[in-house]
C-alpha cells in the first residue's frame, strides 16, 4: 500500500510548535515509507484565515524543510488543497448521505445518524480505544455535519477530504482522539474503510500545563528569529514524543527519516524543554559545514563582506565550537573584523597591571622573533618567556588576549593570533601598550 499522509492546519497565525511537530511526524513517516505528504489548508473560517496567516504557515514549513508532495503552490486560496474551494464536493457528499437516509435536516441544519453503540478505535499508538457514547449522546447521538447557514463542519470536511485525497494514515494530536468515533462512522457511511489512525501525545509546558500558542517559545517563528538551525529544530521536535531504540538524541534529517516509525512514538505526553532545545541546536550549529555556518553568521550580522574567504573561514572556525547561539557570534568574533572592537573594562583592569604591561612588552619582542607565526610556535614561545620571567602563564596570556580581543572569553588565544597574523597582533599589542 502506498502511504499517503496529510497535514491539514487551520492558519490563524505563525505555526505553533505542536502543529510543526504534527507536520514533522507525518512528513517523516511519508519519507520513511516512501509515500506522499499532502498539505491542505482548512481555511473555511474567513475571519481568521488571512492570506498573511497562510503565508506564515507555508514559510514556517519551508523553513524547517518540510516540503510537500501535493499541496498549494502559494497562499492564494485556489485549487483543491484549500477547503474554501471544495464546497461543491461537500454538497455532493451530504446529498449522498441523505439519499442513504444517513443524514437529515433538523431546524435548518443537517445531522448525521450516528450509530448507537460503542466504537472501537484501533490506534497505532494508543492501542485499541473503546469510545462509549456519553449520557448526552445516548439521548441525541446524531451530530451536525452542516450548520443552519449552510457551512459544513469540521467532522464532515475532514473525512471527505481524507477520502477524496486517498489518505491512508491519519497522524494527528491526541486531542483529536475524541472525534475519531464520529469520523469512523462517517467513513463507513460512505462505504470507505477508515484510514489507520495514530494519535500522538500532547506537548506540555515544563510545569505540566498544555502548551498553547501564547506560551513562551510556542511559535516556530520565535526560534527562527533567534537564529536556530532548522535541522536542529526538526531534530528536537522529533524527540517530543518519539525516540529511536538506542536513545540517540542528535540526528541529521536523513537519520531521522531512516529511524522514524510510528511504533516508537511514546504514549505519554511530551514536555517542552527549552534548555534541551538549545543544547540540540548547539550540537547542530557546531557541526555545520563552513558554507552553512558562514551563511548563518552573515544573517546574524557578522560583517564578512569586506574580508577574503580564507580569512573568514579561518576566523569562524575558531568560534564554531565555542558559540552556543548564533546570535552571540557577532559580539564573540567582532575583533576579527574591526579594530574598533568592544572592550571589557573589568578585564582591562586585571590584564593591564604594571606587571602585565611589562610582560606584554617582552612578549611583543618574542612574537616578533618567531619564525612561523602559527599556534604551534606561539604557544611554546609564550610559555618559554613565562618560564624565563618566572611568572605564571596567565600573566602573559591575559594582557595579550586583552590587546588582541578586548575580552576575557574568546577563541583559543594561539589560534586567534594565527588567524590575525603577525602584523595585526603586533599592531594591537603596540596600541594596547600606548593606551596603558
Amino acid at each position: 500500500m502506498n502511504t499517503r499522509v496529510r497535514f491539514a492546519p487551520s492558519p490563524t497565525g505563525h505555526l505553533h510548535i505542536g502543529g510543526a511537530r504534527t507536520a514533522l511526524f507525518n512528513w517523516l513517516y511519508a519519507r520513511h515509507t516512501g509515500g506522499q505528504f499532502v498539505l491542505r489548508i482548512e481555511d473555511t473560517d474567513a475571519a481568521r484565515n488571512t492570506a498573511e496567516a497562510i503565508d506564515a504557515l507555508i514559510e514556517g514549513l519551508k523553513w524547517v524543510g518540510l516540503g510537500w508532495d501535493e499541496g498549494p503552490v502559494g497562499s492564494a486560496p485556489e485549487g483543491e488543497f484549500f477547503q474554501s474551494q471544495r464546497a461543491e464536493i461537500y454538497k455532493k457528499r451530504v446529498a449522498e448521505l441523505r439519499e442513504k437516509d444517513l443524514a437529515y435536516e433538523d431546524d435548518g441544519a443537517i445531522r448525521f445518524r450516528m450509530p448507537r453503540e460503542a466504537t472501537t478505535i484501533p490506534d497505532l499508538i494508543c492501542g485499541e480505544v473503546v469510545r462509549e457514547l456519553t449520557d448526552r449522546e445516548q439521548e441525541q447521538p446524531n451530530f451536525v455535519i452542516v450548520r443552519s447557514g449552510g457551512k459544513p463542519v469540521f467532522h464532515l470536511v475532514n473525512v471527505v477530504d481524507d477520502i477524496e485525497m486517498g489518505i491512508t494514515h491519519v497522524i494527528r494530536g491526541e486531542d483529536h482522539l475524541s472525534n475519531t468515533a464520529k469520523h469512523i462512522a462517517l467513513f463507513r457511511a460512505f462505504g470507505i474503510t477508515p484510514p489507520a489512525f495514530a494519535h500522538i501525545p500532547l506537548i506540555l509546558n515544563p510545569n505540566g500545563s498544555k502548551m498553547s500558542k501564547r506560551d513562551e517559545g510556542a511559535s516556530l517563528q520565535t526560534w527562527r528569529e533567534a537564529g536556530f538551525v532548522p535541522e536542529a529544530v526538526v531534530n528536537y521536535l522529533s524527540l517530543l514524543g518519539w525516540s529511536p531504540k538506542d536513545d540517540t538524541e542528535v540526528m541529521s534529517v536523513a537519520e531521522l527519516i531512516e529511524r522514524f516509525d510510528l511504533p516508537q512514538i511514546n504514549r505519554a505526553n511530551a514536555r517542552f524543554d527549552r534548555d534541551k532545545m538549545h543544547w540540540v541546536n548547539y550540537e547542530h550549529l557546531r557541526n555545520l559545514p563552513m558554507p552553512r555556518y558562514r551563511e548563518m553568521a552573515l544573517a546574524a550580522g557578522v560583517p564578512l563582506e569586506e574580508h577574503n574567504d580564507d580569512f573568514v573561514n579561518a576566523a569562524l572556525a575558531t568560534c564554531q565550537d565555542k558559540v552556543k547561539q548564533i546570535s552571540d557570534l557577532p559580539a564573540f568574533c567582532s575583533f576579527y573584523f574591526t579594530d574598533d572592537f568592544p572592550v571589557d573594562d573589568a578585564f582591562a583592569g586585571k590584564a593591564m597591571t604594571p606587571d602585565g604591561i611589562e610582560a606584554l612588552g617582552k612578549l611583543r619582542v618574542a612574537f616578533a622573533a618567531v619564525d612561523v607565526f602559527d599556534a604551534e610556535n606561539l604557544e611554546p614561545a609564550l610559555k618559554q618567556l613565562a618560564e624565563e620571567l618566572d611568572v605564571k602563564v596567565r600573566v602573559l596570556v591575559q594582557p595579550v588576549r586583552f590587546a588582541c580581543t578586548g575580552q576575557k572569553v574568546g577563541p583559543s588565544l594561539y589560534h586567534l593570533m594565527e588567524v590575525l597574523g603577525r602584523d595585526q597582533v603586533l599592531a594591537r599589542i603596540d596600541s594596547a601598550l600606548r593606551a596603558a
